[in-house]
């Protein structure tokens, strides 16, 4: 079962976007890019490199190069639990 993305982010996971540029297969001069966006870890960036890995073995397109960023959008200390609301007057 999956996470949800607040939970990710508790556990320290950040969103990471990937601009990645290829060759055209039938144009190796040609080069495209593609955007690819997914939460993930740092600094190993499993699901990143993850998807380089199944780019490389199914798609016909050859990597040219990757640039990527990454943002960690919460931290475990930035969350609070709010239980309760006292209204004043």
């Amino acid at each position: 079962m999956g996470h949800s993305e607040t939970e990710l982010m508790l556990k320290g996971y950040g969103m990471t976007t990937a601009e990645i540029f290829y060759r055209m297969p039938d144009y190796r001069n040609v080069i495209n890019t593609f955007v690819w966006q997914h939460m993930d870890l740092a600094p190993d960036y499993p699901e990143l490199f993850r998807f380089i890995e199944f780019w490389q073995g199914n798609i016909e397109g050859p990597l040219h190069s990757v640039r990527f960023t990454h943002r960690k959008l919460i931290g475990p200390g930035e969350w609070r639990h709010v239980v309760g609301e006292f209204p004043i007057h």
